[in-house]
């Protein structure tokens, strides 16, 4: 959300910074949404359909060695148990333990040696799906005064729905950080402000020779 928000928020006053017709700042706005929506979208599916990939291809060879080579890895998990501070005896039975089956094993291996769990990869398509809708959302937001108004008075309200998405944003990963809020949120609309303000001065800089 704060990719979309921060985004289209500069690209929209970038736009509106050249005082173009309102019917281009709405395209671009629109444009922008969902170009950056499919865009983060296509990312997030191809990030993590090489990351589930690699984590199979890691799980099968780690499997090929489990049945072919149980002993070795028994040791092989010995080592990290002892690595953390177990005893050896206590490392040696606990590694028994979890080499009593080629499932337990493999799932045991993934934790501790691959750092992952073998029955929650991911899911490709939902976190793409998730990434469009957020960031669709977030980039909804500076546009929507473009869609019911124009000039100063759209410029106005996109800064000012984008300065209160941005902090609302802010609070709300403040929950999940435990920072405190207003440092978090302060963090969040600055962030907004810079790429707004460098974009529309960009903008104001350059202008354009359509007509109002």
């Amino acid at each position: 959300m704060s990719d979309g928000l921060v985004t289209n928020v500069s690209l929209i006053l970038g736009i509106a910074g050249a005082h173009p017709a309102a019917g281009v700042v709405r395209l671009a706005g629109i444009a922008g949404l969902v170009a950056g929506a499919f865009s983060m979208s296509a990312g997030e599916y191809v990030s993590m359909r090489a990351q589930t990939e690699l984590f199979e291809r890691e799980l099968a060879l780690e499997n090929h060695e489990i049945r072919t080579r149980p002993e070795g890895e028994r040791r092989e998990l010995v080592r990290i148990y002892e690595s953390r501070g177990v005893e050896p005896e206590v490392a040696g039975h606990l590694a028994s333990e979890m080499m009593r089956t080629p499932e337990l094993a493999l799932e045991t291996h993934a934790r501790e040696e691959l750092g992952i769990n073998p029955n929650a990869l991911g899911s490709p398509l939902k976190a793409a799906a998730s990434s469009f809708a957020t960031f669709a959302f977030g980039a909804l937001v500076p546009l929507i005064p473009w869609l019911v108004t124009r000039g100063t008075t759209a410029v106005v309200a996109s800064v000012v729905a984008a300065a209160v998405a941005a902090v609302l944003v802010g609070v709300a990963l403040a929950a999940f950080t435990r920072r405190p809020w207003w440092w978090s949120a302060l963090r969040q609309l600055c962030i907004a402000a810079v790429a707004a303000g460098v974009t529309y001065g960009i903008g104001s800089a350059v202008g354009v020779s359509a007509s109002h």
